[in-house]
């Protein structure tokens, strides 16, 4: 049986879908803090059970019987998201799982400039000390994170954000068909992947670029200081951390730490990845 963990969340319920177009629903179980938020996978024949990252005793419940489990990373950063992917590695050992795998990143590094970067890079060192074989998901950067650093500018005209570097923005959609490719044919990556990217890199200026086609107006890219976008988010409500953790995406992307891209995705789809263009596209009004 395959296990998927955050399967409530946008990319884990996107796995666990492809999975059982190409499994039988009977042999995929989800893992997941709130089993209510899913009882219509569970009328389809899927295993639903709680578990939860901080309850070790849940996750080998949630875990019984898997011969894979694939461990969504937990929206938390620092010693906090260790202690939460340590809890799930070592469940899934004790439940003795055949293969575990993770969802890092294509920039994991310990060195990132950029908070949760360090935490996947930590993680991966996590797996490949266990006994268990292990494949890390290096997802390229979400399309839907460029879509939101965009802010209002398809309203205002302007596209404000710090200096930047190229990112290779990959659509949530494809990454989770993906996965479950590799979750389907149990053993096709050891250790960490290629990167999992779209075919293209792109900045900030691409992006307003790519809005003002779209869109038929004018979107200006306005570089602000590092300090003058930290501040404007915090005027805004954003919590200090988080707006500390979006300037250092910032400085990672200019150091190119997300600049990556490869050809892996598009031959596990056997397609073209979606560009950021197309999903730009998709989300402007009809």
């Amino acid at each position: 049986m395959i296990i998927v963990t955050g399967a409530s969340g946008q990319l884990g319920g996107t796995i666990v879908e492809r999975l059982i177009k190409r499994l039988p629903a009977g042999s995929v179980g989800v893992s997941v803090r709130d089993p209510a938020k899913v009882r219509a996978l569970e009328r389809r024949g899927v295993r639903v059970r709680q578990g939860d990252f901080t309850d070790p005793e849940s996750l080998r419940h949630a875990f019984e019987g898997a011969s894979q489990v694939l461990v969504v990373s937990a929206a938390t950063t620092g010693e906090a998201a260790m202690a939460l992917h340590r809890a799930a590695i070592e469940a899934a050992q004790d439940a003795g799982t055949r293969r575990i795998l993770y969802t890092s990143h294509m920039g994991a590094d310990p060195a990132s400039l950029f908070e949760p970067m360090p935490d996947h890079a930590a993680t991966e060192d996590l797996l490949a000390a266990s006994d268990t074989p292990y494949t890390a998901l290096r997802n390229g950067f979400y399309a839907a994170s460029g879509l939101q650093l965009m802010g209002r500018a398809l309203e205002t005209g302007a596209l404000h954000a710090p200096e930047d570097g190229p990112v290779s923005w990959t659509d949530h959609a494809d990454l989770a068909e993906a996965i479950a490719i590799i979750l389907s044919e149990e053993g096709r990556f050891n250790g960490a992947t290629p990167p999992l990217t779209a075919p293209e890199a792109l900045d900030m200026a691409d992006l307003a670029q790519i809005a003002s086609e779209l869109t038929g107006r004018e979107i200006k890219r306005i570089v602000v200081s590092d300090d003058a976008y930290r501040a404007s988010l915090v005027s805004h409500g954003v919590p200090e951390h988080t707006a500390e953790l979006l300037v250092g995406l910032f400085r990672a992307s200019r150091a190119g730490a997300f600049a990556a891209v490869d050809p892996t995705l598009g031959q596990l789809l056997g397609r073209p990845p979606l560009s950021m263009r197309t999903v730009l596209a998709s989300r402007l009004p009809a």
